[in-house]
């Protein structure tokens, strides 16, 4: 995982109203229904996990639930995974970490034997600029199918998914929260005029909360991390309120928006001299240049969150070329 998202996203889920937010605006609203969020309690997420040898960090909440006239506390597992490439070993980690933390729960006296396990919500929480593939249930790894009479011994655990680059501008409108703002913000990362766009929305989102200060100071914290990690070049020290230090960070955005489209630019026309060079002759020249615009949009695609048209911009190559750059490099 990506250690600024590990560090700032584990700081906004150790906050309940995020945790809230997380299931009321993206999981399915049966089961946020039937949640009574004022009995939201932290749990220890920390352990080592003896089969994959790594030590496991994730946030754990547990929340009362009534359903036909029974009340019972269910545990959140809240994993999050950021990677640039789909895990599709997910569905077993999943189940190992279920495993582990039952395991965990006994050993705390949390729960005992003979009370039964409690039941648990996995969500996996994604960032990744791929959209996710991997399987969302074990079961489903079990290739071929088995004939029905073994089917029931087979292991089942469905995690849920929240994809966040699956969620369009407008889809996240519909969810005027500050964690729908932090996926705007994530989602517009390589588009430095929406990212503009998407800091402005959770002002505006700030702005209307009710706890306006305490989730002023807790967006803030995760944005200078998120804007650390970009490489803005920023001096965040500055940057003490998102709400009230907007106007100094849309001209520090639009700087550095300058900024980089400039650099891009002379890296790729930079290589293109050089590949011109090797060739010797004037042909040489235009076939290098064009083989060094395609190399910096491809290094540009898999290092960069930025979007084809800042790309094409860069490179000065048509928005379509980059378009199949990328499709070929996702493939």
């Amino acid at each position: 995982m990506a250690q600024h998202h590990d560090t700032g996203y584990r700081e906004l889920f150790s906050h309940p109203e995020f945790v809230q937010q997380l299931i009321e605006g993206f999981a399915p609203a049966e089961i946020a229904e039937l949640m009574d969020f004022s009995t939201l309690k932290k749990h220890n997420g920390h352990y080592i996990t003896p089969l994959f040898e790594e030590k496991i960090e994730d946030v754990v909440w547990s929340v009362e639930v009534t359903w036909q006239g029974l009340t019972q506390r269910v545990f959140l597992y809240i994993l999050l995974e950021f990677q640039s490439s789909v895990d599709r070993t997910m569905p077993i980690r999943l189940l190992h970490y279920a495993a582990c933390f039952y395991s965990e729960l006994l050993k705390e006296k949390t729960i005992t034997p003979s009370q039964g396990l409690p039941p648990v919500f996995p969500v996996v929480v994604y960032n990744g600029s791929r959209r996710w593939t991997a399987p969302q249930d074990v079961y489903e790894m079990v290739q071929p199918e088995p004939p029905a009479f073994l089917r029931v011994y087979q292991p089942h655990l469905r995690y849920y998914l929240v994809d966040e680059g699956r969620y369009t501008d407008e889809e996240l409108a519909e969810r005027p929260t500050p964690l729908s703002g932090v996926f705007g913000i994530e989602n517009a990362t390589g588009d430095r005029q929406a990212l503009q766009r998407a800091v402005d929305r959770i002002v505006a989102i700030i702005q209307a909360d009710p706890n306006k200060r305490r989730t002023d100071e807790i967006v803030t914290r995760w944005l200078k991390r998120h804007l650390q990690w970009l490489g803005t070049g920023f001096n965040l020290d500055r940057l003490n309120s998102v709400v009230e230090d907007k106007e100094m960070l849309a001209e520090n955005l639009e700087n550095w928006a300058k900024k980089e489209r400039q650099q891009a630019w002379q890296q790729g026309h930079q290589q293109g001299h050089q590949e011109g060079h090797q060739e010797g002759h004037q042909e040489g020249i235009s076939l290098g240049e064009q083989k060094a615009r395609r190399e910096t949009a491809c290094n540009l695609i898999k290092t960069t969150k930025l979007d084809d048209a800042t790309i094409a911009h860069a490179t000065g190559l048509p928005q379509a070329e980059i378009a199949a750059l990328r499709h070929e490099l996702e493939r």
